[in-house]
C-alpha cells in the first residue's frame, strides 16, 4: 500500500467507504472495498432504538418550563413522545390541524402522504395552549406551530433541532444514549404501546405504516409481552 502505515492484520477494521476514499485519494494503490465480506442485514432486522418509558418520563420532568425555551422544548417533546410523531411530522404541523372545539389533531405522514386525525389529550392540549400563548413568537408570519425563537422566526426543516432538544434536557435528567435521535421519541411511544397490549394494527395505523411488517419489529423489543413466552428455566 502506498502512502499507508496500516499493517495488513488491521485492514479489516477499516470500512468499506473509507476504503474506496483511500483509493481514489490516491492511498491505496488497488480499490480493495469490494474484497471486504461484510454481514447481510435486513432493514427490518434491526432493533428499533427505543428509550425505556421511565426515562422519556425523566427527560420530560426534567424540562424547565419557567422559560419560553422551556415551554416550548416540553410541549414539542410531549407531543412526539405521546403520539410517536418524528421530527418531520411535528415541524409540519399547521395552526389549523389543532381543531380545538372537536378535540383532535390532524397529522401528515411525510413518507406515505397519509393524513391520520388523532384525539388531542389533555396533557397535550394543555401544553400546546401554554406554548401558542406564552411562548411562540408573535411576529411571525409562518403557520406551522412550532418556528424558530428568534427572528426572523422561520419554520424548522431539519430534525437536527428535535436531536439538539432532546439531548439537552436527557442530559439535564441524567439520562444517556447512544441512541438519542430525532426517533427515538417514536420508538419508544411504539414499543410502549405494543407493551401495554394494543393491537398492532392499531399502533401501525397511529404511526403510518402501510405494512404490518413495519409495526411487527417493536414486538422484539416488548419485553412485558416478551416476558410470557419465556420458558421456565430447568432446575
Amino acid at each position: 500500500m502506498a502512502g499507508i502505515r496500516t499493517p495488513w492484520a488491521r485492514l479489516s477494521q477499516l470500512n468499506t467507504p473509507l476504503l474506496r476514499f483511500l483509493h481514489s485519494s490516491g492511498r491505496l494503490r488497488h480499490d480493495l472495498a469490494s474484497a471486504v465480506a461484510v454481514p447481510l442485514q435486513r432493514r427490518d432486522a434491526r432493533l428499533p432504538r427505543a428509550l425505556l418509558w421511565e426515562d422519556v418520563r425523566r427527560i420530560l420532568r426534567a424540562v424547565d418550563r419557567s422559560t419560553r425555551y422551556g415551554i416550548r422544548d416540553y410541549a414539542l417533546l410531549l407531543m412526539m413522545a405521546t403520539y410517536g410523531l418524528g421530527a418531520g411530522e411535528a415541524f409540519s404541523l399547521r395552526l389549523e390541524d389543532i381543531d380545538w372545539r372537536r378535540g383532535t389533531l390532524r397529522v401528515l405522514r411525510p413518507k406515505t402522504g397519509r393524513e391520520v386525525v388523532l384525539p388531542l389529550l389533555g396533557p397535550v392540549a394543555r401544553a400546546l395552549a401554554a406554548y401558542l400563548q406564552q411562548a411562540r413568537p408573535r411576529h411571525t408570519t409562518f403557520r406551522t406551530v412550532f418556528v424558530a425563537m428568534r427572528a426572523p422566526f422561520g419554520r424548522y426543516r431539519t430534525a437536527g433541532a428535535a436531536t439538539r432538544i432532546l439531548h439537552k434536557h436527557a442530559h439535564a435528567a441524567g439520562i444517556s444514549s447512544p441512541f438519542l435521535g430525532s426517533h427515538a421519541l417514536r420508538h419508544s411511544h411504539a414499543t410502549r404501546q405494543v407493551d401495554l397490549g394494543a393491537p398492532l394494527k392499531v399502533v401501525g395505523d397511529v404511526l403510518g405504516h402501510l405494512r404490518p411488517e413495519s409495526t411487527s419489529v417493536y414486538v422484539r423489543v416488548a419485553l412485558r409481552r416478551l416476558r410470557f413466552l419465556a420458558l421456565p428455566v430447568p432446575s
